[in-house]
């Protein structure tokens, strides 16, 4: 495989990598020489290259559910909360929901922060291009479109939340702090783990709260947009279809890509457990099948892999002084010491 790639880019007008891809972890057969003319933009790279990642970032919002937008909504809250980041770019609204896309001066003000609402296949509004390679009115919506690289993401760090996440502006800035630290890796709050069953002889899923994860679901975390890419132009399209067909695991999935990419586990933020708010009842996640989903998924994706990509950790990353008895004046972040488990 290997060698076919060095004679395929001795052709004319394809993109050539450089020595540094070829020899530096994970290789060149990851790093898709059509994302970009720089190797400075694949995370992995940038410490052998001695760059950081360009500053700022994305917030990239999914909407399934579609509540009524109001000052009490959680979605409202939180693209209001996003708004006082002093690192967001930008806010990019993926509307997939049934319901009508609501007008424009029923958001919150953003003021000098863009905030760009699309409208995904299947929602009320227009199709648009799955995963799986089916576009038009037809064709089935996918979870998975809240993993596209869409145009409008410009910075390099993307925080992927869903609609009913509730985070404080303290959090969202210190995790994308920790994010620049690491940002090869998937950065974020709800953690959780996988192991082997032996009773059915296969993978397990868990949202128990154990001394170990594997996981930091997407529903509120930070990682490279390059990941969107990858996720979109080289995985199996056994894989993308299976997050079709059950709506759900999106999140499991980008969390084996980027592990088999980095061989690294994810990094967890602070002792945050909980970051949905309970009263979105039609939240999928209230469905007695998604987890039984997910534990069908997870091995499906080990299957198709050929290993189990996810790698266990029991690192946390808190503030300085976090919790420590000082005056709160000494912190930086001081809304997280007041947030429960």
């Amino acid at each position: 495989m290997g060698l076919w790639w060095i004679i395929r880019e001795r052709l004319p007008d394809y993109p050539v990598r450089s020595s540094l891809v070829w020899n530096s972890a994970p290789g060149a057969l990851l790093t898709l020489p059509t994302f970009a003319d720089s190797s400075r933009f694949m995370p992995f790279l940038l410490n052998a290259m001695g760059v950081e990642p360009r500053h700022n970032y994305t917030a990239v919002i999914y909407v399934q559910i579609g509540a009524a937008l109001g000052p009490n909504a959680a979605l409202y809250k939180l693209v209001r909360t996003i708004t006082k980041s002093q690192f967001v770019d930008r806010i990019l609204i993926l509307w997939a929901a049934d319901r009508p896309l609501p007008l424009k001066k029923r958001w919150p003000p953003t003021y000098h922060i863009p905030l760009h609402v699309i409208a995904l296949g299947g929602s009320s509004r227009g199709a648009a291009a799955s995963p799986t390679g089916q576009t038009g009115p037809e064709a089935r919506p996918s979870i998975s479109q809240r993993f596209l690289p869409y145009e409008e993401i410009q910075t390099d760090a993307v925080l992927s939340l869903d609609e009913d996440a509730i985070l404080n502006t303290d959090e969202l800035d210190f995790a994308y702090t920790v994010w620049r630290d690491f940002p090869e890796r998937i950065v974020g709050y709800p953690a959780r783990a996988h192991f082997w069953d032996d009773s059915k002889n296969a993978w397990g899923y868990t949202s128990k709260w154990t001394n170990y994860y594997s996981i930091v679901l997407t529903g509120a975390a930070f990682y490279h947009r390059y990941y969107n890419y990858l996720y979109t132009n080289w995985l199996s399209l056994l894989l993308l279809k299976t997050v079709q067909q059950s709506s759900n695991c999106e999140d499991i999935l980008m969390n084996l890509l980027v592990s088999h990419v980095t061989r690294k586990p994810p990094i967890k933020v602070t002792q945050r457990k909980g970051y949905k708010d309970h009263e979105t009842a039609r939240s999928p996640w209230n469905d007695p099948d998604h987890f039984i989903q997910r534990q069908s998924c997870l091995n499906t994706f080990a299957a198709v892999f050929g290993y189990m990509p996810l790698i266990r950790s029991n690192l946390r990353m808190d503030p300085m002084l976090y919790r420590d008895p000082v005056s709160n004046l000494r912190k930086k972040y001081r809304q997280i010491e007041l947030v429960g488990s």
